[in-house]
């Protein structure tokens, strides 16, 4: 993906800790030249002081692009000072959780173009998947820009609206620690049925990975993996009767624990 426009106006990026980096580090790879990014943030790491980009200097007069990565509860002391670039041709990208559209525009004004979005911890390695919804403001130019920079650190998927945000965050936003507990929970099992604790964790690893490494790579839906490794009457069948039970297997449990986390994301959105 080309950064033309980008490079031509300058990048500034609000926050540089890891989700900051991992962009940082997959933008320089695809080409952006570092002396293009402006990065400020009150604590840079040694990584980041060797980048080449511009650490803690005066801003550039109109940038492409601003993404905000600070942690929410800082939003409202570092943004008022980029607020010369609201209601401009300056897209704001955030990638804050739980920061709606309404509140950045409440700070900027309400023509600055905005591109509210919800990356994952996977990022980090560059196998994140990112949503993205942008306001009024926001043209297909702004998006496709914005797709780009996330498009750095894994998929990307744009919503409908900004409603979606929650569920987002419930599904891919806080999955991966359902996924971590998942990883726990299979190695304590195999520990119970005789396994080494080194041993269990390894082998609980290694198949929760390579299952959602097939999983992408298969053109079959999971659904019919699923099939094609369960033989009748066989011990993955014996141990799926268990987990698909409908009452107090899996489904339910995934159920009200994505819901859980959507209520809690719109309790915080609304204050």
């Amino acid at each position: 993906m080309s950064y033309s426009t980008i490079a031509e106006r300058g990048l500034v990026l609000l926050g540089c800790g890891k989700m900051g980096s991992a962009m940082l580090e997959g933008w320089l790879k695809g080409g952006l030249p570092a002396d293009k990014v402006w990065v400020n943030d009150p604590f840079p790491s040694d990584w980041l002081k060797a980048q080449g980009v511009n650490l803690n200097a005066t801003l550039p007069v109109s940038p492409a692009i601003v993404l905000v990565a600070v942690k929410p509860q800082m939003m409202a002391e570092a943004l008022p000072t980029l607020k010369t670039y609201g209601n401009g041709s300056t897209v704001f990208l955030s990638v804050a959780a739980g920061v709606t559209i309404s509140n950045y525009e409440a700070m900027l004004g309400g023509d600055t173009p905005i591109v509210r979005a919800m990356p994952n911890t996977p990022a980090a390695i560059g196998k994140g998947i990112t949503a993205l919804i942008g306001n009024a403001r926001v043209g297909e130019n702004a998006l496709t820009m914005a797709e780009a920079l996330l498009g750095a650190v894994g998929q990307t998927v744009r919503l409908e609206n900004e409603g979606q945000m929650d569920a987002v965050t419930g599904l891919s936003g806080s999955g991966p620690a359902y996924v971590f507990h998942m990883i726990e929970c299979l190695a304590a099992a195999g520990e119970a049925q005789g396994l080494a604790p080194d041993l269990a964790m390894q082998l609980a690893k290694a198949t929760v990975a390579g299952a959602g490494a097939l999983a992408e790579a298969a053109a079959e839906d999971p659904a019919q993996l699923r099939k094609n490794v369960t033989s009748p009457n066989g011990t993955t069948q014996a141990g799926l009767e268990v987990l698909m039970d409908a009452g107090t297997g899996l489904p339910p449990l995934i159920a009200a624990t994505v819901k859980a986390a959507t209520d809690r994301s719109k309790e915080l959105a609304n204050g």
